[in-house]
């Protein structure tokens, strides 16, 4: 076993009546075990996209302790943040109290915006295989990293599609209101109009209970097509109430949407949905396929959106906390990140010096007869 030195600090941080406290050095509790969390929604309307991501990095902690490649072990630590920027603080504070050596997340944007300050004042690294609103990178977060293409990527590729793969001359954009939502909507209405699309912006908020009347709004348009940015949980009522006012456009949507669940909540509006997404299908790339067979063993069900790169993630720090020897902390593994060249399953991670993940490829996705289907790299697409 390592043996490794652990100076406790206290770092409060206030808001409101809560002060936020963590270790400054690392997260050993003396027997060579170190914890890595997982911030995310493991709970409420948005969880199986959470549990996505925590099966992913589940299995590569089950996959390291059992090598033999390691004298020492990882424990999981899960924080469950709902994907809601307010419950971030919590789930952060969560995290801190368990002396984690590093943050898998936070997953969602808002979230991530939240609790991002914290950790860098607990000198906490906080990898997120999911956040991709694009101003995260940009506020002094300087021990947060994005580990996929953020949302400027995926706008365009949104975009991109609209312009070399239909004839659409006019496209709504519609977002959520939320973080994320708003967010994506800004860059597709941006790239689609500097591909010389028109952009019709919209608004239809989360959680809206009946999404007939922005339906209508959108049909009324006679638009060629819709860009939808927001999660699953809305999407779906959204697009069946689309499919019911007559809207017969191209419709896209984003990595929120790109879920089993969107499909099982439109139910047949669902097909014919185009979906983006930073992530790659782990059961179609050769890279990933054990990894995705040993996923379905273990859990019982095909790996899910952000399963294989929260997977690579969570090898990645290992592999840092594992390259540091003797001398693991927090600073140390923040240090090994931000020079890091790691080869994972789906992808090289890299990042520049604001934390922002270097490869920016999108994928496809399309719903045919109920199921998503990949199709590969959106810029390989080309008018046919």
């Amino acid at each position: 076993m390592l043996n490794k030195t652990i100076v406790k600090l206290a770092v409060p941080v206030a808001i409101g009546a809560l002060a936020l406290t963590g270790c400054g050095s690392g997260s050993d509790s003396g027997d060579g075990t170190y914890k890595i969390a997982f911030q995310g929604p493991l709970s409420g309307e948005n969880v199986q996209l959470g549990e996505n991501m925590e099966n992913g990095i589940k299995l590569a902690i089950d996959e390291a302790n059992a090598s033999g490649d390691y004298d020492f072990k990882i424990e999981y630590v899960p924080v469950d943040d709902m994907g809601q920027p307010d419950k971030a603080t919590a789930a952060a504070q969560k995290a801190l109290d368990q002396e984690v050596i590093a943050v898998i997340g936070p997953a969602f944007s808002g979230a991530a915006d939240t609790a991002a300050e914290f950790y860098k004042d607990a000198k906490v690294p906080a990898v997120s295989s999911s956040a991709t609103r694009p101003d995260l990178t940009t506020k002094g977060y300087d021990t947060f990293f994005r580990a996929v293409p953020n949302d400027s990527a995926q706008g365009a590729g949104m975009a991109k599609y609209f312009k070399e793969a239909t004839d659409a001359k006019t496209v709504v954009v519609v977002d959520d209101k939320t973080d994320y939502g708003v967010g994506l909507a800004d860059v597709a209405e941006k790239a689609l109009n500097d591909a010389g699309i028109k952009a019709i912006r919209q608004s239809a908020p989360q959680k809206t209970p009946d999404y007939s009347a922005a339906a209508r709004k959108v049909a009324n348009t006679k638009a060629d097509g819709m860009i939808y940015a927001g999660y699953y949980e809305d999407a779906g009522p959204f697009a069946k109430k689309l499919d019911e006012a007559g809207f017969k456009g191209v419709k896209i949507s984003g990595d929120g949407s790109n879920d089993p669940s969107f499909v099982k909540l439109a139910g047949s509006a669902a097909n014919g949905w185009k979906l983006t997404c930073p992530c790659t299908d782990p059961t179609q790339e050769e890279a990933t396929k054990k990894f995705a067979a040993d996923y379905e063993k273990e859990f019982k069900r095909a790996p899910g959106t952000y399963s294989a790169e929260s997977y690579d993630v969570a090898k990645m720090i290992i592999s840092e906390i594992d390259k540091l020897g003797d001398d693991v902390s927090r600073e140390g593994l923040l240090k090994a990140l931000k020079t890091v060249k790691y080869q994972g399953l789906t992808k090289e991670f890299t990042f520049d010096k604001n934390g922002e993940f270097q490869n920016q490829t999108i994928y496809l996705y399309q719903v045919k007869d109920g199921k998503i289907e990949y199709e590969g790299n959106i810029d390989d697409l080309s008018k046919s």
